[in-house]
């Protein structure tokens, strides 16, 4: 697959521009402007040929849509060990929140012992985005069914300067104050965040239909 090609072919220019303005850390130059149902589609397409390999180590890309269109191929991966092995190799790479975000691979909720040291290891690693990734996997995958209260600690302790860290760690908390607001708790009332996630976690839990209204009230009396 010739893989700019088909890119171009899905231009959309003024969904480009829009795109721009939300990607302060990606040069306009580098954005063509292609719809993420599209870039989903085209993956599962790419996937499906088995053709794909080439494209996965021809790193680092130029434009943002081969980026996202490489974490959503790695989210196509069933393998959990080759899915792991795609997503360390393809990390050091990403240079954005919206790359970051997408890659959500599905066959990681298949072996929750093997992928709970790879989040440590990311959350530990110093990279942005990298960091960002490992608090978005212990959120989405570690606050239901498989999580301890050792969690919050691990996430409470990750320290940046990095905004895009320290929103992902906001959304962390917030997401558990609406799954796990007893054990969640402590941690605002006892100010045991920096004060810019204890104030933005407060905020989103306070934007989510997941918190009740009483809740909410509370949590705003608790601002820094």
């Amino acid at each position: 697959m010739d893989v700019i090609k088909a890119l171009t072919e899905l231009k959309d220019a003024d969904f480009g521009r829009f795109q721009a303005s939300l990607l302060p850390t990606v040069g306009k130059d580098r954005i063509i402007g292609v719809r993420t149902p599209d870039l989903r589609a085209l993956a599962k397409e790419f996937y499906k040929s088995g053709d794909f390999a080439g494209f996965l180590s021809d790193t680092p890309h130029r434009y943002f849509e081969e980026n996202n269109l490489h974490a959503f191929i790695i989210c196509e991966i069933k393998d959990f060990d080759a899915c792991l092995s795609e997503t360390d190799r393809f990390l050091p790479y990403v240079d954005n929140w919206a790359t970051c975000d997408q890659l959500r691979p599905r066959a990681f909720a298949k072996r929750k012992d093997a992928l709970l040291p790879a989040i440590r290891r990311w959350m530990r690693s110093g990279n942005t985005y990298t960091v960002r990734f490992g608090v978005g996997m212990l959120m989405c995958h570690f606050l239901d069914g498989d999580f301890e209260p050792g969690f919050l600690a691990e996430a409470a302790a990750v320290r940046s300067d990095e905004y895009y860290v320290n929103m992902m760690t906001a959304w962390f908390f917030a997401t558990a104050l609406a799954k796990r607001y007893g054990e969640t708790l402590p941690y605002i009332e006892n100010r045991l965040l920096t004060p810019f996630v204890h104030n933005a976690a407060i905020r989103k839990a306070c934007e989510s239909f997941r918190v009740g209204e009483d809740r909410k009230e509370y949590l705003k009396t608790l601002k820094a």
